[in-house]
């Protein structure tokens, strides 16, 4: 293995290498990686011709209509004895249907049309796979490439359902082009409303995405899309990975969804778990064709241990074939423009961070604690990708910091375009449990926020929804507690912990946007601060829908605060679409005063201003800036209609002075309020980026 390593030319790994000199002791692992992926490559030619037919096999397996009106069905079920077909059409008999073995444990069936030339299974109408096992057992199961899954009022399993609408819906809209900057709205269908029940496609599209838009954001990643039988898993536990979950609505009102979006300027990615599936064996991957193993390795190796799930064998030829054509489905069925991965942590570690801290030793990134399988499954899946979509957006969830993770596949990188910055909200919690105000550690909360590996984009968050869920609390609740009950009314004066909470609630949001990353996500409801937490229906709160629900009602009462934290935000993110400092290079920090606990920066050539002092205002205070001229304030958490006292006036012009200060060649003297965040822009500049 070692001599074929050496012949192996990764294109660009002098480019990863000029980035970061430290990664050449592991330009074998680098080598290895990517031969290993050659290898893939080449055996996909010479198999399948190619990724791109072999990525497009939901057009093979699972049901497929004929021009003759036949139907073909194909499983994948190495162990079976034998596979039959039954539902609604044969009457469920068990053996009128039986599919015929091929190589490769493949099972075949063509049902020929009725009489009429209709088809054999009738659109909306029930199925199931009857597999026999070498023991003798007979279970009943839904194709894993099931398209459409339902389930019945009172019943616990979900059902196969033949999807073959007379019309269906045509998406007419063209995909916008790959924002620069990302702006991104992480949201839950089925929690997208105020009422206490299940929400559905239909009031996201009516409701939800004008308030998106308004927002500013650009960009929606959609979360528990992909069928989970267990609602309060938070669509993490798979059950079926090519239907869309039928408790929101029907397939058509996804796609119209997603059209929707599109016609608003706005790309909608998935959150796509392929880290894991459901135990679940009637109505999920678990046990298809009765072995503890097909999708799966065997246990131990195929079960995680915390999250009593299996774990994918992605060393599979049909394993690869199932997950590449799920990403190929989700992009050309429905029209999404990318995806954010799911536990890729759990992915690329056969420990899978169960119980490891990651001390940034590039050691620990490398060598046999490595699963290289489901590594060159990630190269893969993004080489595969973005060669089919050049506009596609892939986003990382890995709390290791795999270096190379967001550099190009032929660099030797993974290939993502994004890693989501998860130590950030982290700190903000810690810092508002933890430390009175006057503790606040500035250099230390820059650190945080800038903290990245250079030349791999970030995506930054104050919290999303993992601060969310039920256990923790959003930030506002734990900066406002129970006066948020209480004390948001704009009609009496603010109590001193809700303008402390109001003030800090977007100072926080700000600072991460500006400071934090090459883009930026909010979860849906935090934009203006929602109280309490996330809570599923579940047995442990008698399945109330209580704190399953986002409460956009209350930014529409004028008379509460929740409106200006919305405004805020709004603003925020307009701003930054004028000047652009996500797509910018990282800023420079030119104050990080602890006593005056004060944070300056410019980015874009735009110049943010952060007084965390909780009592303490400044007046003519020496700020430096690179580039000379004429500033003005585009951008003021004080501003009366954000909650704040209105103390500064925007008609000020701030002149530079040619005067060197804090590593700037230029600087100037501003009044910044106390808890005030404020955003200039130079008047002299034209800031089209």
């Amino acid at each position: 293995m070692a001599d074929s390593e050496d012949n192996v030319t990764i294109p660009g790994f002098s480019c990863l290498l000029q980035m970061d000199p430290y990664l050449k002791p592991y330009e074998q692992d680098f080598r290895r990686r990517y031969e290993l992926l050659q290898k893939q490559l080449c055996q996909l030619e010479e198999s399948e011709g190619g990724f791109d037919q072999f990525t497009r096999s939901y057009w093979t397996f699972g049901v497929q209509q004929r021009p003759d009106n036949s139907l073909f069905f194909k499983e994948w079920a190495p162990a079976a004895e034998a596979l039959f077909l039954t539902g609604d059409f044969n009457g469920w008999d068990k053996f009128s249907c039986p599919y015929t073995k091929k190589e490769f444990g493949k099972w075949e069936l063509i049902l020929p049309p009725r009489h009429d030339k209709s088809p054999a299974v009738d659109h909306n109408t029930k199925l199931k796979v009857v597999v026999h096992t070498k023991e003798g057992e007979r279970l009943y199961r839904i194709s894993p490439w099931a398209k459409y899954v339902t389930k019945e009022e009172k019943s616990v399993i979900y059902d196969w359902v033949h999807w073959d609408p007379p019309q269906p819906y045509i998406q007419t809209h063209p995909r916008p082009k790959k924002p620069t900057s990302l702006r991104i709205y992480e949201a839950h269908v089925g929690i997208a409303s105020p009422e206490g029940k299940i929400a559905s496609y239909t009031n996201f599209t009516v409701n939800v995405l004008p308030r998106i838009k308004d927002l500013g954001y650009n960009c929606i990643q959609l979360m528990a899309i992909m069928e989970h039988a267990y609602y309060a898993s938070f669509g993490y536990q798979i059950t079926s990975f090519f239907a869309a979950s039928s408790r929101y609505g029907t397939p058509d009102e996804l796609k119209q969804l997603i059209d929707v979006a599109h016609s608003m300027g706005i790309v909608v990615l998935l959150d796509v778990v392929h880290s894991h599936a459901s135990k679940n064996t009637e109505d999920g991957l678990n046990r298809f064709d009765g072995s503890d193993s097909c999708f799966f390795h065997s246990p131990p190796r195929g079960e995680h241990s915390l999250w009593d799930s299996r774990l994918f064998n992605y060393s599979s030829w049909e394993v690869l074939r199932f997950l590449l054509s799920n990403l190929r489905w989700w992009m050309e069925e429905y029209r999404f423009d990318g995806f954010r991965f799911d536990g890729i942590t759990s992915m690329l570690y056969h420990h899978h961070g169960i119980g490891t801290g990651f001390s940034g030793d590039y050691s620990e990134y490398f060598g046999l604690q490595v699963d290289e399988d489901s590594l060159v499954y990630l190269m893969l899946s993004n080489h595969i990708l973005h060669t089919l979509y050049p506009d596609c957006i892939t986003i990382a969830e890995d709390v290791s910091g795999m270096p190379a993770l967001c550099r190009g596949v032929e660099e030797g990188g993974l290939g993502f375009d994004y890693r989501l910055a998860m130590a950030i909200p982290d700190k903000w919690i810690q810092i508002l449990k933890e430390l009175k105000d006057e503790d606040w550690n500035m250099g230390n909360i820059v650190y945080t926020l800038t903290n990245r590996r250079y030349g791999e984009k970030c995506i930054a968050y104050a919290e999303s929804h993992d601060q969310a869920l039920v256990g923790d609390k959003s930030l506002a609740f734990w900066l406002m507690d129970k006066e948020m009950y209480t004390n948001m009314s704009s009609m009496i004066p603010m109590t001193a912990v809700v303008d402390r909470g109001m003030q800090l609630h977007k100072m926080i949001r700000l600072l991460t946007h500006g400071l934090g990353g090459e883009g930026y996500l909010n979860f849906m409801g935090n934009e203006f601060g929602h109280p309490e937490w996330l809570d599923f229906p579940r047995e442990g709160n008698n399945q109330s829908y209580h704190y399953a629900r986002r409460q956009f009602n209350l930014v529409d009462m004028d008379h509460l605060r929740y409106c200006q934290l919305y405004a805020f935000d709004r603003d925020m993110n307009r701003t930054e679409d004028k000047y652009g400092w996500l797509a910018a290079p990282p800023a420079f920090v030119s104050a990080r005063h602890e006593e005056d606990k004060v944070i300056v920066f410019d980015r874009a050539n735009v110049l943010f201003i952060f007084n965390f002092h909780p009592s303490k205002s400044f007046q003519d205070y020496r700020v430096a800036v690179e580039v000379p001229g004429k500033y003005k304030i585009k951008l003021d958490s004080d501003g009366h209609q954000y909650g704040g006292h209105g103390r500064l006036d925007h008609n000020t012009e701030f002149f530079t002075e040619p005067q060197p200060f804090n590593g700037r060649s230029n600087s100037m003297r501003v009044y910044i309020p106390c808890r005030t965040a404020i955003v200039l822009a130079n008047e002299e500049i034209d800031y089209c980026y």
